[in-house]
């Protein structure tokens, strides 16, 4: 079985920063990629940003500038750091990781706990 665990989240004022780390352990072979989301109340989980393999970012058009995603291969760990924060920020944060678990032939996909990010004006 493979866990990840998020930290991070909190309470902040509007033009502050916060930053989420996610460490994923357990049976891993390899990881693809690992991504943030995020879902604010009443509406759908969307993608904050996401770092491959192959060390390609990828960030939604609203966090692009302020945002930025990093990841320490060798501790399995995606970190997000956010700045210049916005009251339309405040969410859950989840983090995703898509590896092989146990053999190359099991790519799983496996999500976090979430985190809450509260942003105030």
């Amino acid at each position: 079985q493979v866990q990840l665990v998020e930290s991070g989240g909190g309470w902040v004022q509007g033009g502050g920063s916060l930053r989420l780390s996610c460490t994923a352990s357990g049976s891993i072979i390899s990881i693809n990629y690992m991504a943030w989301f995020r879902q604010a109340p009443g509406k759908q989980r969307e993608l904050v940003a996401s770092f491959t393999n192959a060390g390609n970012t990828n960030y939604a058009d609203s966090v692009k500038g302020r945002f930025t995603i990093s990841r320490d291969n060798a501790k399995n760990t995606v970190y997000l750091q956010m700045n210049s924060l916005k009251p339309e920020d405040t969410a859950v944060y989840y983090c995703n990781a898509d590896l092989y678990e146990r053999t190359w032939s099991n790519r799983v996909v496996y999500w976090g706990q979430g985190t809450r990010v509260t942003v105030s004006s």
